[in-house]
Formats: structure tokens, C-alpha cells, sequence
């Protein structure tokens, strides 16, 4: 398809051809943009990624997210060739850890379980025992046997996590999504007085006093089930903005509104439709390349996860 100038609509019918042409599996994380969501193959959080990653019959898989999302699909399927789409698109939040420290810190506590949110680098995965996303979490530390439990890195999800399973003894350790910690209380405040009769639904990354105001709290595939299921009219979204325009595409009889305009991660907006396009051409991305004992070591807490998680 060589052309001066494409629609959005012929980038993407060109995309779904060559995808198909040259068995590649696109997998959507729920904060790229909604031209993405509608040329993949499985939209969804970190948790449903994961799974999918998991089953997809496609030699090559195309991740539309960030780093530790790549790498994490990589982990599942060593045997395929995986793509992230942006090279430069991290995650603030997993690497706010080095493996050296995380192994200091297990000195302290070793008849503890250690438990890593998803949003951790495949090589801190390695020293990890179970992985988590947020919204598998609370389920699977309920199932680990061992009461002690070693949470990271973002204290807020632990916290959520812990209020919710009492019978476990949580530490948690520094670390949390700049992204959502950035919401605050006066955010809260100004967004009832504009829109009194709406629920607000939040993210468990957000600070403990931002989550406590919120009607429903939880994953972001739970915020978008609890919005689709609810016969309110009016949401106030405390996560990703994006996920405000794909409710209102999905909603279009109900309103929905961002809890602060400034909850945007750069990181998961570099992805574009033309980095997909590349993507699938074979002129774009990276692909992840593990070591094998990356790969070996760092399989287990993700196998563990979809184990414990139902």
C-alpha cells in the first residue's frame, strides 16, 4: 500500500492484512489509543495479556504497551518472537527496583513470600516467587499458604491488597506509579462539586486517601465492567485518561469524566497506529530478546500467577 496519505480506516484495514499475512497476534494493553484497540487481537489489562500471550496460536506477538508488558509475554512464550512496539515505552513504577536490592531486602524476611506486582522487570521477576496484576492480586495472595507476605513494588495497590485480606501479614516496601499517585484529594473534591450525581471509580495505584473517597475500586478492566454493568449515567475515571474515551465509545448513552486531566502516562501514549503499521511490515519495533536463565527463573512467579489466579 504505497500512498502519499492514508485515512485512519485504511492504516488499520492494512494493518488487520498484514497481521494475518504474516501470523502476528496484536496484543492491546487497555491505556494505548482506541485505533490500536480496534486492530488487536486481545485488548485488555496486565493480567488478561498475560493469559492470552499464553494461548495465541501466532508465531510472532506484537505487544502495544510497555517494556515489563513485552517481557512478561516473552517469559510465557520463549519459544516465539515478540515485538514491543515502542522501544522507548517503560514503566516509571518497574523500574524503581534493581534485583540487588530486592535480594538485601529478602535477608530480612525469609520466611516471607515474595509477591511482585506485574509491573516489574523480567530479571527482578527472577528472585520473585508469584507475580500479581490488580486485578488478580487480592485473589491470589488469599491462595498462597504462607501468612507473610513480602508485597512490591507499589505500596498503594499493597495496601488496598492488605485492607481486603486481613488474615495475611503484607510489608510493603517503597515504590508506586507516579501516573496515579499524582491524583490528590482536592482532585477528588473539585470533580464531586462539578458532577455530584456521578460515581467515581478509581485505581488501587492511587494514594489510599484518594481510593477511600472512590465508589468502586479496583482493576482497570474492573472500573470498565463496573461502569458498562451500572445504570448511573454519569463516571468519574481515577486512572489512564484514555480509558475515558474507550467507556464513552463503548457507553455512548452514559457520560464519562476525567478525575484529573493530568493522569496521562507518556509511555503507553508513544505507542501509534504507525508504529503497529511498522510493526507488522517488519520495519518497526523491538524485538525482547531473555537470557535463558531469565527465561527459566523468571517463568516461575508468572506461572505461579496463572496458577494461583484462577
Amino acid at each position: 500500500m504505497e500512498r502519499d496519505m492514508y485515512t485512519t480506516r485504511e492504516l488499520q484495514d492494512e494493518i488487520i492484512r498484514l497481521k494475518k499475512e504474516n501470523d502476528v497476534c496484536i496484543l492491546a494493553h487497555a491505556y494505548v489509543s482506541h485505533d490500536i484497540w480496534e486492530v488487536a487481537d486481545y485488548v485488555g489489562d496486565s493480567y488478561g495479556l498475560s493469559r492470552q500471550a499464553r494461548e495465541a496460536p501466532q508465531k510472532t506477538v506484537l505487544m502495544c504497551g510497555v517494556r515489563f508488558m513485552a517481557e512478561t509475554v516473552k517469559l510465557l512464550s520463549k519459544e516465539k518472537r515478540v515485538l514491543l512496539s515502542s522501544p522507548d515505552a517503560g514503566c516509571p513504577m518497574a523500574e524503581q527496583m534493581s534485583a540487588e536490592e530486592l535480594s538485601r531486602v529478602k535477608e530480612q524476611y525469609r520466611d516471607y513470600t515474595v509477591v511482585a506486582y506485574i509491573n516489574t522487570t523480567a530479571e527482578l521477576k527472577t528472585i520473585c516467587d508469584v507475580c500479581v496484576t490488580s486485578s488478580s492480586a487480592v485473589t491470589i495472595v488469599k491462595n498462597i499458604s504462607n501468612p507473610n507476605i513480602l508485597f512490591i513494588p507499589d505500596c498503594n495497590l499493597g495496601r488496598w491488597v492488605a485492607e481486603q485480606v486481613p488474615e495475611k501479614n503484607l510489608k510493603l516496601l517503597y515504590g508506586g506509579c507516579p501516573v496515579h499517585m499524582g491524583i490528590s484529594v482536592s482532585d477528588v473534591e473539585a470533580a464531586r462539586r462539578a458532577r455530584p450525581d456521578a460515581l467515581l471509580l478509581v485505581h488501587p495505584e492511587c494514594l489510599p486517601e484518594v481510593t477511600a473517597l472512590a465508589d468502586y475500586s479496583g482493576s482497570t478492566t474492573g472500573i470498565m465492567d463496573c461502569a458498562k454493568k451500572s445504570s448511573k449515567k454519569e463516571f468519574i475515571i481515577g486512572t489512564e485518561n484514555s480509558i475515558v474515551q474507550h467507556l464513552q465509545l463503548a457507553c455512548p448513552d452514559q457520560r464519562f469524566y476525567p478525575l484529573s486531566k493530568d493522569c496521562i502516562c507518556h509511555n503507553m501514549r508513544l505507542t501509534t497506529i504507525g508504529d503497529v503499521y511498522d510493526c507488522v511490515r517488519g520495519a518497526g519495533g523491538e524485538e525482547i530478546v531473555l537470557s535463558d536463565d531469565v527465561l527459566s527463573r523468571g517463568r516461575r512467579c508468572i506461572d505461579a500467577m496463572l496458577e494461583l489466579g484462577g
